[in-house]
């Protein structure tokens, strides 16, 4: 005899199972009296799940859709194919869900049993991914990451910097971003007592989890996609490019995303761009590219590439002008 809580779940998965149950015939499937299969019935429609009744000879149970999700039951095969979809989806392959793929498939993975998992490493080995702009990451390390985010847990890495020279890091992990086609772990480095952020495509090997640790207030307000494209925009550079645009806040943030710079507002009609100052071609192009009018604060060697293309341009100018009057 099963208990009642082992039948409510028992009960959960046949409806699942097909569109529409017969009363009879589930509760035989069941080995319940039909009275006591209306009582579980009942007691899953108390817990959100949206199971309609309708009698008549046709009358029986059918699962249908509710206002909110419910927890769902996979089965083996299920559970491997969301596994797989949502590791696929987590390395980019499908533009714009990877934050919330990652998310679902650390709650997957959990509960995973072992069994299931082998089969999960055995199948990802045999599929091959598209080509794709961006480094790949291997969506076991972003599940792992992820979960030490979860459950406060320390992580011990190595770590390839640009120039391919490792350290070794511990760090408390905050969460996992991605923002212009890469992967970021944002963690309080304890070696350098600050934030920091870890590509994730440079973690040597697979991390390794430690002790639990105390949460810290997140940097950017909690907001770490912002925080980390800021700090991509801004912390590799050791100048930084101050340009008054004269454009409304709302509109610029329209056309500048926050991996290029940080925008904050002079007034209603103005706003203030800072981002890195290198290469200083680049940004004198993409300024004159948004077709607005804009003052240069500083560095003093934009002002200057600036008016050394001003005139260049003037030049150009008066030589068509030139050639046009003969």
């Amino acid at each position: 005899m099963l208990t009642a809580s082992a039948r409510l779940l028992s009960l959960l998965s046949l409806l699942q199972s097909r569109p529409h149950w017969a009363g009879a015939a589930l509760a035989e499937r069941m080995q319940v009296h039909p009275r006591t299969l209306r009582r579980d019935i009942d007691r899953l429609r108390q817990l959100g799940y949206p199971v309609q009744a309708s009698s008549g000879v046709a009358g029986g149970y059918a699962f249908r859709a509710g206002r909110a999700l419910p927890p769902l039951l996979l089965d083996d095969e299920e559970a491997l194919a969301a596994a797989i979809a949502l590791r696929t989806a987590v390395t980019g392959t499908i533009s714009g869900i990877e934050q919330t793929a990652i998310t679902a498939l650390v709650k997957l993975e959990q509960v995973m049993p072992p069994r299931l998992r082998r089969r999960l490493d055995a199948l990802r080995s045999t599929i091959l991914p598209l080509d794709q702009s961006g480094p790949v990451v291997d969506a076991g390390v972003l599940a792992a990451l992820a979960g030490a985010c979860r459950d406060q847990l320390q992580v011990h890495f190595d770590y390839a910097d640009r120039n391919d020279q490792r350290t070794r890091r511990r760090v408390e992990p905050q969460g996992v971003v991605h923002t212009d086609r890469r992967w970021y772990l944002v963690a309080w480095c304890t070696a350098r007592a600050d934030w920091r952020t870890f590509r994730i495509d440079r973690i040597v090997a697979a991390p390794t989890v430690g002790a639990h640790f105390s949460p810290r207030p997140a940097p950017g307000n909690g907001d770490l996609r912002t925080w980390v494209a800021q700090s991509l925009s801004l912390g590799q550079y050791s100048e930084q490019a101050r340009v008054i645009l004269h454009a409304p806040l709302a509109s610029m943030q329209r056309q500048i995303p926050a991996s290029a710079g940080s925008l904050e507002p002079v007034d209603a009609e103005r706003c203030l761009l800072t981002c890195g100052a290198s290469p200083l071609g680049a940004i004198v192009y993409w300024l004159m590219a948004l077709d607005l009018e804009f003052e240069v604060l500083g560095p003093p060697a934009l002002q200057q590439k600036l008016h050394e293309a001003g005139q260049r341009v003037a030049r150009s100018l008066a030589r068509a002008q030139a050639s046009a009057g003969h």
